[in-house]
C-alpha cells in the first residue's frame, strides 16, 4: 500500500509539471500572437486598472474600489469584446493549414514569383496597387463590389489591371486558390487611430482587412514607389523584389521545407 501511495505521489508530480508546462506554453504563444499589436497596449491598460483597484482597496478609497470592482467582475466579457479580432486570429492560427493546399510546390513558387515580379515592375513605374492573397480564412464577406476575373496569376495581367487607364485599377486585386479571382474590390479601412496619416487609402485598406482575417496584402505606393507587405495589421515597408519574394515564401509556403526534403 505504501508503495502504491509513493507511486501515486510521483505520478502526481509528473502531472503537475505537465500542467504547469502546458499553461506556460499557452501564455507564451499568446504573447507571440499579440506581440507588436494593439492588444499589448490594451493589456497594459488593463494592468494599470488592476493596480489602481488594488491601491484603492489598500488605501480605503471605497467609491473608486466599488466602481472598479463592478468593472472587473465582468472582466471576461470585457476581454472578449476588446480582443475579439485577436481571439479570432489566434483560433485561426490554431487550425492553420497550408496555403495553396490544392497546388503543387512548383505552382506555388510560380505564383509567388509572378506576384513579386509584378510588384517590382509597378514600383519602378510608380503604379499604385493593392493585392490581397487569401490564406485559410475566407475574405469574401469583407469584399465590396469587384469584377470576376478567374485568371492565371501573371505579372503582365496584374500590371495591366493597375494601369490608370484600367476601370478597375482603384480597388484591390484578390488572389484565391492560386488564381486571380476578383479585381476592383473595396476593403474595410482600419479604425486604428495610431496609423500614420501619411498612409493613403490602399495602406489603410490593407491594414483594415488583415486586422480581421489572416490574409496577406501587398501594397505598392503610387507616391513613393515602395512596396509593403501587411499581415495581421502590421506593415513592413520598402521591400525590393528579392526580399518580397522571400517574405511571401515564408508567409504563403509553409510546406517549403518539407518539399525540399522530399
Amino acid at each position: 500500500m505504501a508503495e502504491l501511495t509513493g507511486m501515486f505521489k510521483n505520478f502526481r508530480w509528473v502531472l503537475d509539471l505537465l500542467d504547469i508546462g502546458l499553461v506556460a506554453f499557452i501564455i507564451y504563444r499568446i504573447f507571440l500572437l499579440i506581440k507588436g499589436t494593439r492588444a499589448v497596449q490594451m493589456l497594459l491598460g488593463l494592468a494599470v486598472v488592476l493596480l489602481v483597484y488594488i491601491a484603492a482597496q489598500v488605501g480605503g478609497l471605497y467609491t473608486l474600489h466599488w466602481v472598479l470592482d463592478n468593472f472587473l467582475s465582468s472582466i471576461i466579457l470585457v476581454i472578449v469584446v476588446i480582443f475579439q479580432a485577436d481571439i479570432r486570429r489566434a483560433l485561426i492560427h490554431v487550425g492553420r493549414n497550408p496555403f495553396f493546399a490544392d497546388l503543387s510546390y512548383r505552382e506555388e513558387s510560380a505564383v509567388i514569383e509572378e506576384l513579386s515580379k509584378a510588384a517590382g515592375v509597378m514600383a519602378a513605374r510608380r503604379i499604385g496597387a493593392l493585392i490581397v492573397v487569401e490564406r485559410e480564412t475566407g475574405i469574401n464577406d469583407f469584399l465590396e463590389v469587384g469584377v470576376e476575373i478567374d485568371a492565371k496569376v501573371s505579372s503582365e495581367l496584374i500590371h495591366s489591371i493597375f494601369l490608370t487607364t484600367s476601370p478597375i485599377h482603384d480597388g484591390a486585386l484578390v488572389v484565391q486558390d492560386g488564381r486571380l479571382k476578383r479585381a476592383g474590390c473595396f476593403l474595410p479601412l482600419t479604425q486604428d487611430t495610431t496609423v500614420s496619416r501619411k498612409f493613403g487609402t490602399r495602406h489603410r485598406a490593407a491594414i483594415g482587412l488583415t486586422e480581421l482575417v489572416d490574409a496577406v496584402a501587398i501594397v505598392v505606393s503610387e507616391e513613393t514607389g515602395k512596396v509593403s507587405v501587411v499581415v495581421g495589421g502590421r506593415l513592413t515597408r520598402d521591400l525590393d523584389p528579392p526580399t518580397l519574394k522571400r517574405v511571401l515564401t515564408r508567409l504563403l509556403e509553409p510546406r517549403r521545407v518539407t518539399a525540399k526534403k522530399r
